[in-house]
């Protein structure tokens, strides 16, 4: 049987010194089918660990349900990095931001007033408690004891950032440890004195997360930690990107020289990532400091192994480091090829306000996107005014589209603060809301959805809503559904769909450079948002999304297409980048 524990000074393995040259994989961002081929590259790249979160609110969209199908099959995974010869640590949170939609805390927590989320609180407590056994079954007969890759498992996540309620952590531990984890358990935390105090936790290792000084870095985890090996689980290697601004990249020569630095002071790492992957569907999270900054759908994250999986120069220049301090395999994965380029003309498009999508009900006041359990809703009401009056709300979350008699009038957006806008005569008014990503660090964590408040004009709150939640699961479906007299040209959002032909099953690049704003399907899977703002104009499609010859694509445009073409292009464009 292997054992696996912590030293004095370092990790050990059967008794002897082990070090953890781990990287970061996250088995919900990437097609199950190229699970292998990147922990294949992390060996060849000469790692001996991969390390995962496990996303709560993915694998629990609904109370009671624990989904491990698809993508989400975490002991598939897992087995998968077993069967290359590689360790494991799981980071189970409950919370484990992540740049992921609420940092991995589903919705449906916060829907209970009072409720105390990352703290000791009983009724989260009791929450915690069911998802951390789902999980914990998952890994349990994975650990390192019982034959499996399991080496770590962390508990919550960087805490000391957030809260100082070491009985909550206390909990958490114990759940873990109540489950039949006996492996190692760690935590993480920025290392600043407050935060590794806060986030710390007796008798569980501290790691720290950075991406430079490492000398400095690890003393002062070293004066939180005065025993056992000192790691660094989050070595930061890239960033990430929000709409708006530009794609983050870092200096080459300068990322390997840091990670030299961190190897040279004998510590074990976590490259995060190695391999980003992608916020497929509508799991990008997003960061509010002030103002509201969302996720792209690309998880580059500048990481050694790009978001199709290619080998990137970073790559070569960490595989060289670590073959300073470890034995690294002779083969050399061999760099990525140009993907197919094709195109195919959209159809014309369903109308979503001639013919909204979903079941209607009925509201005195207008309700939120919680309330309806929606991430898009239709909002409609009767304006009854003669001349221009102002539409006024207290607070949008986070973009509002504004339409007239079927007209459009404007946008509230979350991230300029806009709250009013003039509506030039009364109507029959309608609001298309759409969530863009729930903030998944700091605290305005698990905040409502919507329009929040009262939505007036002039003064005065407007009632008597009929709301329309849209499913985008069955958007694709629906378009087979909806009748002809549904098809226009005319503005608003609009759904369009295209068949195109492929000679085999590779991957993929959708160039949406000459859209507007919205989310695309290919054979019924979301590959995510989209917005001509940027930086990212390209959604990658994974090959094992499609299939040779025909194939579909359903794009809901919520602003405006001014090329209803679908063009698939040689690679990525994730924008102009920033050193």
């Amino acid at each position: 049987m292997t054992q696996f524990s912590v030293g004095e000074s370092d990790f050990l393995l059967d008794g002897r010194p082990f070090r953890i040259l781990s990287g970061a994989l996250h088995y919900f961002r990437v097609n199950p089918d190229r699970w292998a081929d990147r922990i294949e590259k992390a060996r060849l790249m000469g790692l001996n660990t991969i390390e995962t979160y496990v996303p709560w609110n993915a694998h629990s969209p609904r109370p009671g349900t624990f989904d491990t199908s698809g993508m989400l099959d975490l002991e598939r995974f897992l087995r998968e990095v077993a069967a290359a010869g590689l360790y494991a640590i799981v980071r189970p949170g409950p919370y484990i931001c992540a740049e992921w939609d609420n940092g991995g805390l589903p919705a449906w927590l916060f829907r209970e007033p009072g409720l105390g989320v990352r703290r000791y609180e009983p009724r989260f407590m009791a929450a915690v408690s069911e998802y951390l056994s789902e999980v914990l079954r998952i890994v349990r007969p994975l650990q390192v004891s019982a034959g499996g890759p399991v080496l770590l498992v962390q508990v919550e996540n960087e805490y000391g950032a957030f809260g100082d309620d070491p009985t909550y952590l206390k909990a958490v531990a114990e759940l873990i440890r109540g489950a039949g984890i006996t492996v190692p358990l760690v935590t993480v935390d920025q290392p600043v004195d407050a935060m590794l105090a806060a986030g710390g936790l007796d008798g569980v290792l501290r790691t720290g997360s950075f991406g430079s000084r490492a000398a400095e870095r690890l003393e002062t985890l070293r004066r939180h930690q005065p025993t056992g090996p000192l790691m660094c689980m989050e070595f930061w290697d890239g960033w990430f990107d929000h709409w708006g601004g530009p794609h983050h990249t870092t200096s080459v020569a300068e990322a390997a020289a840091e990670l030299d630095a961190l190897l040279a002071a004998g510590a074990s790492v976590n490259i995060y990532m190695l391999h980003g992957g992608t916020n497929f569907g509508l799991t990008s999270g997003a960061n509010d400091k002030g103002v509201y900054r969302p996720t792209i759908t690309s998880y580059d994250y500048d990481a050694p192994l790009d978001e199709a999986g290619h080998p990137t120069s970073k790559y070569h220049a960490f595989r060289e480091v670590i073959s300073r301090y470890a034995t690294v395999p002779d083969d050399v994965p061999a760099s990525g090829t140009a993907a197919p380029e094709t195109s195919a003309a959209l159809g014309s498009p369903l109308r979503l306000l001639a013919d909204p999508w979903g079941v209607w009900s009925e509201h005195v006041q207008m309700p939120t996107l919680d309330e309806l359990d929606a991430r898009l809703a239709l909002f409609r009401t009767e304006v009854a005014a003669q001349g221009a009056v102002l539409l006024s709300v207290g607070e949008v979350r986070d973009r509002a589209y504004v339409f007239l008699d079927g007209a459009p009038v404007g946008v509230l957006d979350r991230e300029r603060h806009d709250r009013a806008l003039m509506l030039p005569h009364g109507g029959q008014l309608e609001i298309l809301v759409e969530d863009q990503g729930r903030v998944n660090y700091g605290q305005r964590i698990g905040e409502p959805k919507g329009l929040i408040g009262p939505v007036q004009l002039d003064g005065v709150e407007l009632t008597d809503w009929s709301a329309c939640a849209i499913d985008l699961d069955s958007v694709p479906s629906m378009w087979n559904d909806l009748p002809a007299a549904s098809r226009t040209t005319g503005v608003g959002p609009t759904a369009w769909r295209a068949l195109f032909d492929v000679a085999e099953p590779v991957d993929h690049f959708l160039s949406t450079v000459a859209w507007g704003k919205g989310f695309a399907w290919v054979n019924g899977f979301n590959l995510g948002r989209y917005w001509r703002r940027g930086p990212q104009q390209t959604l990658y499609v994974p090959g094992p999304l499609l299939r040779s010859g025909t194939n579909e694509l359903v794009v809901l445009e919520l602003d405006v297409m001014a090329d209803p073409v679908a063009h698939f292009v040689a690679g990525p464009d994730l924008g102009p980048f920033e050193l």
